[in-house]
């Protein structure tokens, strides 16, 4: 891990990191329920919006089970660019300025060149999960494809497709992991401080080598949230996802800033 990131430290301009305890993200979610409470208008906007996403990904992949996971990993994919409305509020509430909507999205346009290329970049890691996850699935799974209602039986729960679930968990868990590493803290950063995208991944990288244990028990936090935001059918989303972009910046500005 240490040489991973003197790598990274020797090839791009990082800036200092600090290290923070495994129970600096339950202070995250405290100061992002802070933000979102005195921003509220703003941030169920954007909680309602991308709850419609996540439900018209959810309808989209319900006559497809094969591709259910699919959709909850992509939502999982291109959350921290998703989230980069949110972000901007939690900035400019940080500096004492409009935290309007209109103000926010003008935020984000004043930084659209570095979000479309990032989000391009999310856009082919999301297609590669895509191709991967129906490459294995169509490997391991030799039955009819089940519908919706039986898939958790006869997937999870029959005991019959134990190296299907295995592949999954290994491959979609290493790109997670890498997705996860490369973007944890580096939109943020490229919203405030302007940098280029690459040094944004490489600082968010550094960042998740800095301190392995408390971006083990923020990613395991983001993964329980989303959780129940889909298993609420998105109804939770509403305020998951305003708390966690909110909470994503002060992990930013904890760590970085």
């Amino acid at each position: 891990m240490e040489e991973h990131a003197d790598f990274l430290s020797q090839h791009f301009s990082i800036p200092h990191l600090r290290e923070v305890t495994p129970q600096r993200p339950f202070d995250w979610l405290a100061r992002g329920w802070s933000d979102m409470r005195d921003n509220l208008g703003t941030s169920i906007v954007y909680g309602v919006f991308f709850a419609i996403l996540g439900y018209a990904l959810l309808a989209f992949a319900a006559p497809r089970p094969y591709l259910l996971s699919t959709a909850i990993s992509g939502f999982l994919l291109i959350g921290p660019l998703a989230a980069a409305g949110l972000y901007e509020v939690s900035r400019r509430h940080e500096q004492g300025q409009s935290t309007s909507l209109k103000a926010s999205i003008s935020g984000l346009r004043a930084h659209s060149d570095l979000l479309f290329h990032f989000g391009i970049l999310l856009a082919l890691m999301l297609v590669l999960w895509e191709r991967v996850s129906a490459v294995v699935f169509a490997l391991f799974y030799m039955d009819n494809v089940p519908d919706l209602t039986n898939f958790a039986q006869s997937i999870l729960f029959s005991g019959d497709y134990n190296v299907l679930l295995a592949a999954y968990i290994v491959i979609g868990g290493t790109l997670a992991a890498i997705v996860f590493s490369a973007t944890v803290v580096a939109i943020p950063m490229m919203m405030a401080r302007d940098t280029d995208m690459f040094t944004a991944m490489a600082t968010s990288a550094r960042a998740v080598a800095t301190n392995p244990l408390p971006m083990l028990v923020w990613a395991a936090l983001i993964v329980a949230l989303i959780a129940v935001g889909f298993a609420t059918l998105m109804v939770g989303m509403v305020i998951v996802l305003p708390l966690l972009g909110h909470a994503t910046w002060h992990a930013y500005r904890d760590i970085v800033g």
